[in-house]
């Protein structure tokens, strides 16, 4: 198959590029999503896709959608983020395009671009992917294939329990991992740092405008590229929690890489370090052994289009 084209779809944009065989994006669009309205969002796409249509022909389109996709990858069952409730989207856009449709998983294609033409290329049978930005995503690729479940739901790393009876979780339940490792996490920590001891935090608080309630991750991250102590606990703190999710992982699947992406792996060794330093402790008798290499996600955010598109060449 030749060309193929993919599109990424999450709470704030429409990204679409045209891919070739190699993984190379040849051509992108973008559209910001308008993420209440279904109909409009449906819109963008069509957008995005006709506008690179126009001038590149391609033989099938993948979708990555930022929710819980049906096992037949056609219907988002639900999205956290956008307003669609079984909203059976590869019909809706089929019947703009004259090519096969496929939908999918947003974590699901950035793993399965990073497994193809990423941080995992040389894998040959397995990788698992924990995509941590705001939240906490997932996906395992085992025998060289995506691990979707019976109901295409699998892979929901971020909310498997760390903390029996923890800290309240968006998804209802109470100590999911997503609520001690992700971006959210992190700036949770270091403001609860600011705010009981704050000479351990003045870079960061002096970005934050004096403000703790202020703290983002970003500002954490440039805080704590400047050497600030709240900041780089928060991102032990974020890394040992990380670590623990990863060895439990290896306890189960065995895989031979283990990728970690999403926004927060801008901050590069900041999370990387300490998550790498607590993961053979954790492990315990079993870092004697061999274990999967940690290794950062390499495809930045064009992954979900890449890898949408792939999958959609496999068809």
């Amino acid at each position: 198959m030749g060309l193929t084209l993919g599109v990424d779809i999450g709470g704030t944009k429409v990204l679409g590029g045209v891919v070739d065989e190699d993984g190379r994006v040849l051509a992108q669009a973008r559209r910001p999503t308008p993420a209440t309205d279904v109909p409009a969002t449906l819109d963008r796409i069509v957008e995005v896709i006709r506008e690179l249509t126009a001038t590149y022909e391609v033989e099938a389109v993948g979708i990555g959608a930022a929710g819980w996709i049906d096992a037949k990858r056609s219907t988002v069952l639900f999205a956290p983020n956008l307003a669609w409730r079984n909203e059976p989207l590869r019909e809706e856009v089929a019947r703009h395009v004259p090519v096969p449709v496929v939908v999918e998983n947003d974590a699901n294609v950035a793993a399965w671009a990073e497994f193809q033409f990423g941080a995992a290329a040389d894998a040959t049978d397995s990788m698992v992917m924990f995509t941590v930005g705001t939240g906490i995503g997932g996906a395992l690729i085992i025998g060289g294939e995506l691990v979707r479940g019976a109901n295409g739901i699998a892979g929901e790393l971020g909310h498997v329990t760390a903390v029996p009876d923890g800290h309240p979780c968006g998804c209802g339940k109470k100590g999911c991992i997503e609520q001690y490792a992700s971006g959210k996490a992190l700036a949770r920590f270091a403001r609860a740092t600011a705010e009981q001891d704050p000479d351990q935090a003045t870079e960061l608080l002096a970005l934050a405008g004096g403000d703790p309630a202020a703290i983002n991750g970003p500002l954490v991250t440039k805080a704590a590229r400047a050497g600030d102590p709240a900041a780089l606990d928060a991102f032990h703190e974020v890394g040992h929690w990380l670590a623990m999710a990863l060895a439990d992982l290896v306890q189960i699947v065995d895989p031979q890489v283990l990728v970690v992406g999403g926004g927060v792996i801008d901050a590069g060794d900041l999370l990387l370090k300490p998550t790498r330093e607590a993961f053979p402790v954790i492990l315990a008798q079993r870092g004697r052994l061999p274990v999967g290499e940690i290794r950062g996600a390499l495809l930045g955010n064009t992954a979900g289009v890449v890898g949408a598109a792939d999958l959609a060449r496999r068809l």
